[in-house]
């Protein structure tokens, strides 16, 4: 036996009564004018032009952002640090000469190059090679290349690489040596001498501490601009060169300007200025 149901007239009338107000329409409903929402004190949105609204999210105009003054927390003479020339961009944008140094005792490679913030800009590179002769006299020629190297680019910063572990201890004590000639010659020309391995050069340059000889030749043709690639020598010395442009950029810019920083009664000291 089939049960019959009694079906509403109007579908959209409940069984409590019937509906207030249409269904899907909100409880809250205000209406916004062009002046924005009185009701609820809202500011009107923001409107964009019609070639601004057809433009993908990412890629829409927004107005540029004011530059803030660099802060002052780090300097005990705020007042002598406002009254001075050098204005933070500056204190980036100062130029420097670095020497990169690759010791060996047959052949020494060397490569200068001009960093100005993050610009790097190629002066010279070569080999210093050392006659067939005994070691103290292979060790003075080093010496002397070095120091005519820095009499003739007058640098002002230097990078040498470190002496890392051989299989031979005889290579590895020879090595020494002639990076020990290299760095005496540095220091005699009044140069701060900073030092990397193997490892970190490589990942500064290439990006990959296990990069080959032809890895390192390519990029750093690719980063000096040069129309062909340096021997591996000299791409070995400007490449530490690059490592200590990009390593300590910051802390050599800063001290590059101490002594016009010190007219002002300010210096540096752990990479900050104070007075």
């Amino acid at each position: 036996m089939r049960r019959s149901f009694a079906m509403p007239s109007e579908p959209n009338v409940p069984r409590d009564g019937p509906r207030s107000r249409p269904p899907g329409i909100a409880r809250d409903v205000r209406r916004v004018t062009s002046c924005g929402d009185a009701r609820s004190g809202r500011s009107p949105r923001r409107s964009f032009d019609t070639a601004d609204r057809a433009r993908p999210r990412g890629d829409r105009i927004r107005p540029p952002r004011p530059m803030r003054p660099a802060p002052l927390s780090h300097c005990r003479n705020p007042a002598a640090f406002a009254s001075c020339s050098i204005g933070r961009n500056q204190l980036f944008r100062f130029s420097m000469r670095i020497l990169g140094i690759d010791p060996g005792l047959r052949v020494t490679g060397f490569g200068v190059i001009d960093v100005s913030g993050h610009q790097l800009a190629y002066v010279a590179s070569g080999v210093i090679k050392t006659p067939t002769a005994d070691l103290p006299t292979r060790l003075g020629t080093i010496y002397d290349g070095v120091s005519t190297l820095i009499r003739e680019h007058t640098p002002d910063q230097a990078a040498i690489e470190k002496v890392f572990v051989n299989v031979n201890p005889q290579s590895t004590l020879l090595l020494g040596q002639a990076r020990g000639a290299a760095i005496c010659g540095l220091v005699s020309g009044g140069l701060p001498v900073a030092e990397y391995t193997a490892l970190q050069l490589k990942q500064a340059v290439v990006g990959y501490g296990r990069a080959t000889k032809e890895q390192m030749q390519e990029m750093v043709a690719r980063l000096l601009s040069l129309s062909g690639r340096p021997g591996t020598d000299a791409a070995d010395a400007l490449g530490m060169a690059i490592c200590h442009a990009h390593g300590g950029n910051t802390l050599n810019t800063l001290g590059g300007i101490a002594p016009a920083l010190a007219k002002k009664g300010l210096r540096v000291r752990r990479g900050r200025l104070v007075g």
